[in-house]
Protein backbone atom coordinates (compact mmCIF):
# COMPACT_ATOMS: atom_id res chain seq x y z
CA UNK A 1 0.00 0.00 0.00
CA UNK A 2 1.37 3.68 -0.95
CA UNK A 3 1.73 5.96 1.33
CA UNK A 4 -0.85 8.40 0.12
CA UNK A 5 -3.45 5.25 0.18
CA UNK A 6 -2.22 4.57 4.18
CA UNK A 7 -2.72 8.09 5.18
CA UNK A 8 -6.79 8.02 3.00
CA UNK A 9 -7.14 4.97 4.62
CA UNK A 10 -6.52 6.14 8.55
CA UNK A 11 -8.13 9.44 7.66
CA UNK A 12 -11.55 7.62 6.70
CA UNK A 13 -11.19 4.97 9.79
CA UNK A 14 -10.26 8.01 12.24
CA UNK A 15 -13.68 10.34 10.79
CA UNK A 16 -15.90 6.77 11.16
CA UNK A 17 -14.29 6.40 14.70
CA UNK A 18 -15.46 10.01 15.54
CA UNK A 19 -19.02 9.07 14.47
CA UNK A 20 -19.23 5.83 15.96
CA UNK A 21 -17.81 7.98 19.48
CA UNK A 22 -20.36 11.07 18.68
CA UNK A 23 -23.27 8.28 18.84
CA UNK A 24 -22.36 6.66 21.58
CA UNK A 25 -21.36 9.38 24.21
CA UNK A 26 -23.69 11.91 22.70
CA UNK A 27 -24.98 12.78 26.01
CA UNK A 28 -21.79 13.35 27.85
CA UNK A 29 -20.80 16.59 25.50
CA UNK A 30 -18.75 14.78 23.26
CA UNK A 31 -16.02 17.55 21.65
CA UNK A 32 -14.36 15.16 19.74
CA UNK A 33 -11.38 12.67 20.33
CA UNK A 34 -7.24 12.51 19.49
CA UNK A 35 -6.71 9.40 18.09
CA UNK A 36 -2.97 8.39 17.62
CA UNK A 37 -1.25 5.22 16.38
CA UNK A 38 1.69 3.74 19.33
CA UNK A 39 3.88 1.00 18.88
CA UNK A 40 1.81 -0.38 21.71
CA UNK A 41 -1.65 0.09 20.35
CA UNK A 42 -4.18 2.21 19.77
CA UNK A 43 -4.58 5.16 21.96
CA UNK A 44 -7.70 7.64 21.59
CA UNK A 45 -8.46 10.29 23.89
CA UNK A 46 -11.67 11.67 24.49
CA UNK A 47 -12.91 15.10 25.05
CA UNK A 48 -16.21 15.33 26.94
CA UNK A 49 -18.09 18.08 29.69
CA UNK A 50 -19.42 14.81 32.15
CA UNK A 51 -16.69 12.53 31.84
CA UNK A 52 -18.64 10.37 34.72
CA UNK A 53 -20.70 9.23 32.31
CA UNK A 54 -18.30 7.81 29.79
CA UNK A 55 -16.36 6.05 32.47
CA UNK A 56 -19.08 4.53 34.22
CA UNK A 57 -20.06 3.30 37.77
CA UNK A 58 -16.36 1.30 38.56
CA UNK A 59 -15.08 2.08 35.06
CA UNK A 60 -17.47 -0.38 33.14
CA UNK A 61 -18.64 2.04 30.51
CA UNK A 62 -15.12 2.92 29.44
CA UNK A 63 -14.36 -0.81 29.10
CA UNK A 64 -17.36 -1.63 27.37
CA UNK A 65 -16.92 1.36 24.81
CA UNK A 66 -12.93 0.04 24.64
CA UNK A 67 -14.15 -3.61 23.54
CA UNK A 68 -16.79 -1.96 21.15
CA UNK A 69 -14.05 0.35 19.47
CA UNK A 70 -11.46 -2.46 19.05
CA UNK A 71 -14.02 -4.87 17.75
CA UNK A 72 -15.87 -2.63 15.20
CA UNK A 73 -12.59 -0.83 13.47
CA UNK A 74 -10.52 -3.58 13.87
CA UNK A 75 -7.84 -1.47 16.65
CA UNK A 76 -4.89 -3.59 18.14
CA UNK A 77 -4.40 -3.42 22.01
CA UNK A 78 -6.82 0.29 21.98
CA UNK A 79 -6.05 2.35 25.11
CA UNK A 80 -9.01 5.09 25.86
CA UNK A 81 -8.78 7.94 28.42
CA UNK A 82 -10.93 10.91 29.06
CA UNK A 83 -10.42 13.92 29.76
CA UNK A 84 -13.01 16.95 31.03
CA UNK A 85 -13.81 20.39 28.97
CA UNK A 86 -12.81 22.78 30.99
CA UNK A 87 -14.31 25.51 29.38
CA UNK A 88 -17.28 23.70 27.31
CA UNK A 89 -18.48 27.89 25.88
CA UNK A 90 -15.52 28.19 23.77
CA UNK A 91 -15.58 24.74 22.15
CA UNK A 92 -17.56 25.00 18.98
CA UNK A 93 -18.72 21.29 18.80
CA UNK A 94 -20.52 21.50 21.97
CA UNK A 95 -21.73 24.92 21.38
CA UNK A 96 -23.38 23.45 17.71
CA UNK A 97 -24.87 20.43 19.72
CA UNK A 98 -26.24 22.21 22.42
CA UNK A 99 -28.51 24.41 19.99
CA UNK A 100 -29.63 20.90 18.01
CA UNK A 101 -30.82 19.93 21.49
CA UNK A 102 -32.68 23.16 22.28
CA UNK A 103 -34.14 23.19 18.55
CA UNK A 104 -35.36 19.28 18.81
CA UNK A 105 -37.17 20.43 22.11
CA UNK A 106 -39.45 23.07 19.91
CA UNK A 107 -37.06 26.37 20.56
CA UNK A 108 -37.46 28.63 18.06
CA UNK A 109 -34.02 28.76 16.14
CA UNK A 110 -33.09 32.26 16.07
CA UNK A 111 -33.34 32.11 20.03
CA UNK A 112 -31.39 29.37 20.44
CA UNK A 113 -28.91 30.83 18.69
CA UNK A 114 -28.76 34.06 20.25
CA UNK A 115 -29.04 32.46 23.49
CA UNK A 116 -25.47 30.58 22.65
CA UNK A 117 -24.35 33.47 21.16
CA UNK A 118 -24.34 35.35 24.63
CA UNK A 119 -22.95 32.55 26.73
CA UNK A 120 -19.83 31.87 24.27
CA UNK A 121 -19.30 35.74 24.52
CA UNK A 122 -19.41 35.48 28.57
CA UNK A 123 -16.85 33.12 28.63
CA UNK A 124 -14.47 35.09 27.25
CA UNK A 125 -14.35 35.08 23.76
CA UNK A 126 -12.71 37.13 21.33
CA UNK A 127 -15.69 36.73 18.53
CA UNK A 128 -18.55 34.44 17.43
CA UNK A 129 -20.74 33.32 14.66
CA UNK A 130 -23.08 30.85 14.47
CA UNK A 131 -24.97 30.27 11.16
CA UNK A 132 -28.17 28.24 10.66
CA UNK A 133 -29.22 26.90 7.48
CA UNK A 134 -32.02 25.00 5.84
CA UNK A 135 -35.91 25.25 5.57
CA UNK A 136 -36.25 27.64 8.45
CA UNK A 137 -39.69 29.44 8.36
CA UNK A 138 -40.77 28.08 4.66
CA UNK A 139 -40.41 25.25 2.13
CA UNK A 140 -37.55 27.21 0.70
CA UNK A 141 -34.21 26.89 2.25
CA UNK A 142 -32.35 30.00 3.58
CA UNK A 143 -30.08 30.50 6.57
CA UNK A 144 -29.22 33.33 8.68
CA UNK A 145 -26.11 34.31 10.58
CA UNK A 146 -25.65 35.66 14.46
CA UNK A 147 -22.48 37.39 15.10
CA UNK A 148 -21.17 39.00 18.13
CA UNK A 149 -17.06 40.52 19.29
CA UNK A 150 -14.20 40.12 16.77
CA UNK A 151 -13.80 37.03 14.03
CA UNK A 152 -10.74 36.95 12.04
CA UNK A 153 -11.97 35.84 8.57
CA UNK A 154 -8.98 34.72 6.71
CA UNK A 155 -4.58 35.19 7.35
CA UNK A 156 -2.53 34.01 10.05
CA UNK A 157 -4.66 35.50 12.79
CA UNK A 158 -7.68 33.28 11.29
CA UNK A 159 -6.37 30.20 11.35
CA UNK A 160 -4.62 30.49 14.50
CA UNK A 161 -7.25 32.29 17.00
CA UNK A 162 -10.73 30.66 15.15
CA UNK A 163 -12.35 26.96 15.76
CA UNK A 164 -15.11 25.82 13.51
CA UNK A 165 -17.98 22.68 13.88
CA UNK A 166 -20.94 22.09 12.11
CA UNK A 167 -23.15 19.86 12.70
CA UNK A 168 -26.79 18.42 11.24
CA UNK A 169 -30.21 17.60 12.97
CA UNK A 170 -33.30 17.09 10.79
CA UNK A 171 -36.26 18.17 12.21
CA UNK A 172 -39.84 17.96 10.65
CA UNK A 173 -39.59 21.16 8.10
CA UNK A 174 -36.43 19.11 6.76
CA UNK A 175 -32.11 19.24 7.69
CA UNK A 176 -30.90 21.60 9.58
CA UNK A 177 -27.08 23.20 9.15
CA UNK A 178 -25.91 24.52 12.21
CA UNK A 179 -22.18 26.12 11.67
CA UNK A 180 -20.48 27.72 14.99
CA UNK A 181 -17.56 29.73 14.70
CA UNK A 182 -15.87 30.70 17.96
CA UNK A 183 -12.41 32.95 17.97
CA UNK A 184 -10.11 32.58 21.09
CA UNK A 185 -8.87 35.33 22.55
CA UNK A 186 -5.80 33.78 24.33
CA UNK A 187 -4.49 32.37 20.73
CA UNK A 188 -3.27 35.91 20.10
CA UNK A 189 0.09 36.90 20.89
CA UNK A 190 0.40 39.43 23.61
CA UNK A 191 -0.08 42.97 22.56
CA UNK A 192 3.50 44.83 22.25
CA UNK A 193 3.90 47.67 25.74
CA UNK A 194 6.06 50.33 25.33
CA UNK A 195 7.77 51.13 28.09
CA UNK A 196 9.39 54.97 29.01
CA UNK A 197 11.77 55.28 32.04
CA UNK A 198 10.69 58.29 33.79
CA UNK A 199 12.67 60.38 35.91
CA UNK A 200 12.11 61.38 39.24
CA UNK A 201 12.15 64.59 38.98
CA UNK A 202 12.95 67.70 36.39
CA UNK A 203 15.88 68.58 37.96
CA UNK A 204 17.91 65.38 36.54
CA UNK A 205 16.33 66.29 33.21
CA UNK A 206 17.50 69.96 32.71
CA UNK A 207 21.01 68.63 34.21
CA UNK A 208 21.21 65.54 31.40
CA UNK A 209 19.92 68.08 28.84
CA UNK A 210 23.10 71.01 29.88
CA UNK A 211 25.64 68.08 29.81
CA UNK A 212 24.56 67.41 25.83
CA UNK A 213 24.79 71.02 25.39
CA UNK A 214 28.38 71.40 26.66
CA UNK A 215 29.82 68.13 24.96
CA UNK A 216 28.21 69.80 21.66
CA UNK A 217 29.89 73.09 22.01
CA UNK A 218 33.12 71.46 23.25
Amino acid sequence: MSAVRSVLKNNIRNAEIDEFLEVEVGKAGYAGADIQKTPLGARITLFVTRPGLVIGRRGVGIRDLTERLGQNFDLTNPQLSVMEVEVPELDPRIMAQKIVATVSRGTAFRRAAVWTLNSIMAAGALGAEIAVAGKLRSERSRFEKHRAGILPKSGDAAEKTVRTATVMVQLKMGLYGIKVKIAIRDALPSELEILYEKKENAEDQKSEINAIAEDQGS
